[in-house]
């Protein structure tokens, strides 16, 4: 089979007669599938079936029960399960219109390029259907902001937002992906060198259903590029911060309202060490937490090395306080930051380490190693 054509599908059914339809006649000559990744609950899997029995060519359907990393991961599940190495893929709502698909096809088989993107800002594209102008703004602006935050891997790249890319899965190590946003394009672009050549398509209205555009959307994009960006380390950082400064503004409050200061230490350093583990795994170690050990045994370890930290730390606030005269809350801010190195050391190494055997190196070696791929990886530089 010459192309596979996968579809990654949220609650799409009334899209996808149409979607069949156009795409088929779009295909007509070229030996292809359709491979649509179903993650819905409106019974979009069913019209998928339903629609493969009237298709001149095969259509298939891959509904996920318990769907994993989103639309990032409906994609790269596809790419696992496609016919042809050389795969499309696009929106199941008709704004990526199927007629572009054979300029596509054409423009890869060129032989000079990996990725064909398919463009609503090279020259002649569009983004007419997105919703309004303030999606406009969101979208262009985002656009300019992860090209500026990979100069070097998109500097060919107009749109790297696009959902509706040609790719030959050969050409990808997709062990490095992790489908933790709904941006598998960047994904690819930004942990790969890869060559991209453009085409402009007209990004249309939406065939039928709503966007599923939403503020959480935005905040899965801004995890996922900071990630991408900078690694891990990156957003150890930002969690940290975070806490850090509520770990101030606790200690400070308390102070305020007459609170001995090593007790207004214990309560803000107990409350920030749970938050802190919490947002941990949801933003940090995510793609970490299924070959390590049980989540309350992950928080254990995360608790108690908190806490004995804590324990060294709140000692050298005293003597910070009372011997150097520094103020609660500076003393408190610059131990933070000394602790925050040893804290990424410890859970990158030993909350979320794999169950089971290691390789066989040696132990220093193997947490160098380790460290230094937890630290930086992906991350441009």
């Amino acid at each position: 089979m010459r192309l596979t054509i996968i579809v990654p599908t949220f609650n799409e059914a009334p899209n996808v007669p149409e979607l069949v339809r156009r795409t088929s006649a779009a295909l007509a000559g070229i030996d292809a599938e359709i491979l649509f990744v179903d993650d819905s609950t409106d019974g979009t899997a069913d019209a998928v079936r339903t629609a493969s029995g009237a298709a001149p060519l095969p259509v298939r359907v891959i509904h996920r029960d318990a769907p994993r990393g989103g639309l990032g991961g409906a994609v790269l599940e596809g790419f696992a399960a496609a016919a042809a190495d050389l795969c499309l893929v696009m929106d199941g709502d008709l704004q990526h219109p199927p007629e572009k698909i054979p300029e596509m096809l054409e423009r890869f088989e060129r032989g000079d390029v990996d990725v064909v993107v398919a463009s609503r800002y090279a020259g002649g594209g569009t983004a007419h259907g997105l919703a309004d102008r303030t999606r406009v703004f969101v979208s262009k602006v985002s656009t300019a902001l992860t090209r500026a935050m990979f100069p070097i891997r998109l500097r060919t790249v107009t749109d790297p937002m696009t959902g509706f890319f040609l790719v030959d899965r050969r050409r990808l190590d997709l062990a490095t992906l992790k489908p933790r946003g709904f941006k598998i394009l960047l994904e690819m672009l930004a942990r790969q060198n890869l060559s991209v050549a453009e085409v402009p398509f007209d990004f249309a209205d939406r065939h039928a259903g709503e966007s599923k555009a939403s503020l959480r959307q935005g905040l899965h994009f801004m995890t996922q590029l900071t990630a991408l960006r900078f690694g891990k380390m990156s957003l150890f950082a930002v969690i940290g911060g975070v806490g850090a400064l509520a770990n101030v503004a606790i200690v400070w409050a308390l102070t305020h309202w007459g609170v001995d200061y090593i007790v207004a230490a214990i309560i803000a350093a107990e409350a920030t060490i749970i938050g802190n583990f919490v947002l941990q795994e949801r933003f940090v170690f995510a793609d970490m937490r299924g070959e390590a050990s049980g989540v309350w045994a992950r928080f254990a370890k995360s608790f108690t090395f908190n806490n004995a930290e804590a324990a060294i730390r709140i000692p050298i606030i005293a003597v910070m306080v009372e011997s150097w005269h520094f103020s609660a809350v500076v003393a408190t801010a610059l131990t933070l930051v000394v602790a925050f190195v040893v804290r990424f050391v410890f859970h990158s190494l030993v909350v979320y380490a794999p169950r089971g055997p290691g390789q066989e190196v040696s132990t220093a070696r193997h947490l160098v190693e380790e460290l230094d791929a937890q630290a930086t990886a992906p991350g441009e530089l």
